[in-house]
């Protein structure tokens, strides 16, 4: 009998996705809803791909640059400062006027500044792209999974939050197999990872551009056409609606950030040096630090791919168990492998710890999506956790120097082609370093809420009178069932 604290957090059974309806709900999806979905998770991947082009390659960029590490880190670190802007930008324009635009522009924007970055001859000139990157990536995530999610019936959308996320991981795959192929072989060298990763960002925006609006926004566009509604009247009553959300909602705005803090620290802090972590501090080769980096975001990969037996483990299993139970337990799977993953110094020991605590990592992310849409307010699911997930980006954005910057202070001794060498201890930073956040979000996840199986697309847009409310549902919604929404909503908030 589990004890009863963890049964609070298991969502009550006629809330619960049953294992009998997830297969009847994905044969009844339509091309429109898949094609959706997956323009969703292509762009989060192009997303990671670009970011993580810098993480790789911090090395030829040192000597490139005639820059230490941590300064080269400074790069990373403005790149999410900036992010919180362009989620703002982009996820207002995104409840304003719809999913479909907003994210084509905010990819082309993504792919000139990748692009421009390989084009990049001084540091100054470096930082100053990768600045303004971090504003068009900001806006990335709010906009692909408000995309992503809000097409899809409740029944799947536990599965599809734990894919969608897991295309972090995938792009983080694709750079690092891309820098131990192509950028190995080329001339260019680190340029030609931004290159090809500019290329592969256009595409997704290519690909977001001939697939149709959300279904949503289309039904609150014809609504309001029908009324006669003007743009001018739907940006005021936009306006006034999010003063309204704010209101109601600033207590849960701040609760968001320090969440999506915890998380950011957990994810940049065992991702960003991880590859040079194992060249300086265990004194692997490049191109084993891509190797080892390859394989522990294989099971992100696996998870990614719902053809696979273990597709989307956590946000499957979220729909069963809840979304905050899901996320205790992969934490805690973080916290157990910390020391397989700090202290071997073979490459299949410490693959293996990668292995088991991106397992853990990117786990709990993989609830992230839906956790963060259903707790939103329900007319803002682009802006509220665009914004939630990069301000927790912007406090969380020194991550990388912190670890850097600690680990120049304490050094090891390894021994490096058979001569004992003093190296920097980037190990005994990263594990306490990890172990801290673990615990910190492990606290804000147990006290935090769950709104499980939130029916959010029935409810107005922000551009619609009382939009800004928690109980408006559209008016094609008003009628017998719109009081089994409110009630199946309020059920499912814990």
């Amino acid at each position: 009998m589990a004890p009863q604290f963890l049964l609070n957090f298991i969502p009550k059974r006629d809330k619960a996705t049953s294992a009998s309806s997830v297969i009847p709900a994905l044969r009844a999806l339509t091309f429109i809803q898949w094609a959706q979905f997956w323009s969703g998770w292509l762009a989060w991947t192009c997303d990671a791909l670009d970011f993580f082009s810098v993480s790789l390659t911090v090395s030829q960029l040192a000597l490139q640059f005639g820059k230490k590490t941590a300064t080269i880190t400074t790069a990373i670190t403005l790149t999410l400062l900036f992010r919180s802007i362009g989620a703002i930008v982009f996820g207002v324009l995104s409840d304003r006027f719809g999913r479909k635009w907003p994210l084509v522009c905010n990819l082309i924007l993504c792919c000139v500044f990748s692009l421009g970055t390989g084009f990049t001859n001084t540091f100054p000139q470096f930082l100053a792209v990768r600045s303004l990157f971090g504003i068009a990536m900001g806006g990335i995530w709010g906009l692909s999974s408000s995309t992503a999610l809000e097409n899809l019936p409740v029944e799947l959308r536990g599965l599809a939050s734990g894919v969608l996320q897991q295309g972090y991981a995938v792009g983080y795959l694709i750079a690092a197999v891309i820098n131990l192929t192509v950028v190995a072989h080329s001339s260019q060298t680190w340029r030609t990872l931004f290159w090809t990763g500019a290329g592969i960002t256009f595409f997704a925006a290519i690909v977001r551009a001939v697939i149709p609006e959300s279904e949503v926004f289309l039904r609150a566009k014809a609504i309001e056409k029908a009324k006669g509604t003007d743009t001018t009247k739907k940006t005021k009553v936009f306006v006034r609606e999010t003063k309204e959300m704010l209101k109601l909602h600033w207590k849960l705005c701040i609760y968001a950030v320090l969440l999506m803090t915890g998380f950011n620290f957990l994810s940049h802090g065992s991702q960003d040096l991880y590859p040079t972590y194992l060249e300086t501090s265990k004194g692997f080769s490049t191109h084993d630090a891509t190797i080892a980096t390859i394989i522990g975001n294989c099971v992100c990969h696996l998870l990614s791919q719902p053809s696979l037996l273990g597709g989307a483990i956590s946000g499957y299993t979220s729909q069963y168990i809840g979304r905050r139970l899901t996320i205790i337990i992969c934490v805690l799977l973080v916290g157990a492998f910390i020391p397989l993953w700090i202290l071997p110094y073979s490459f299949s020991a410490l693959a293996a710890g990668a292995f088991c605590v991106q397992f853990g990592v990117q786990g709990a992310w993989g609830v992230i999506p839906i956790q963060l849409a259903e707790m939103s307010p329900p007319a803002f699911r682009a802006t509220f956790p665009g914004v939630s997930y990069q301000l927790g980006n912007m406090v969380s954005s020194a991550s990388a120097q912190i670890e850097a910057t600690a680990a120049s202070h304490l050094h090891t001794t390894i021994i490096k082609d058979g001569v004992p060498t003093s190296v920097i201890d980037y190990a005994t930073v990263q594990g306490i370093f990890i172990g801290i956040i673990a615990a910190y979000v492990l606290l804000v996840t147990v006290f935090g809420p769950e709104n499980h199986s939130s029916h959010f697309e029935k409810h107005k847009t922000a551009f619609e009178e009382g939009g800004g409310r928690d109980d408006a549902i559209m008016e094609d919604e008003q009628g017998g069932n719109a009081d089994e929404i409110r009630e199946a909503d309020e059920k499912g908030s814990v």
